[in-house]
């Protein structure tokens, strides 16, 4: 069955022009883009959108890095997305992750591990809806 997951093609990923490197990783692992918008965030959508770590001790440094360069947000459809869309992109840290993942083809720190993805379908239909409108998608 289709599903949607979100990603987020990070800043350390766009700064370094991977943008159509990752987009075509993912097409050929089976997903479609359905939507897709390069933004800045502003502080306060980073601060929202990452406010589940608001307490943790990496969340002011987390919210610059989101904040220090362009962003790529995408909607991702395909079969079981969530739980696919985890697997390719890999372990958080790109040193742990299995080769031939996102994480390990282009990230380069567990900081700057170029991609966010959702982690379950509950979280990712919230934050979907936190950067596109239904119109906006048009898969």
């Amino acid at each position: 069955m289709k599903e949607r997951t979100f990603s987020i093609i990070k800043p350390d990923a766009t700064q370094r022009n991977l943008t159509g490197k990752i987009n075509a990783f993912l097409e050929e692992h089976g997903f479609r883009i359905i939507a897709q918008k390069r933004i800045h965030l502003s502080r306060r959508e980073a601060s929202q959108f990452y406010a589940v770590h608001k307490d943790r001790p990496f969340f002011g440094e987390l919210v610059e890095y989101m904040v220090s360069q362009p962003v790529v947000v995408q909607v991702l459809e395909a079969d079981d997305a969530v739980t696919k869309y985890r697997e390719v992109m890999g372990a958080t840290n790109p040193k742990d992750a299995t080769d031939g993942t996102i994480r390990k083809l282009f990230g380069e720190s567990i900081e700057r591990n170029s991609v966010h993805g959702s982690d379950s379908k509950e979280n990712a239909a919230i934050e979907i809806a936190f950067f596109f409108s239904g119109t906006e998608i048009v898969g």
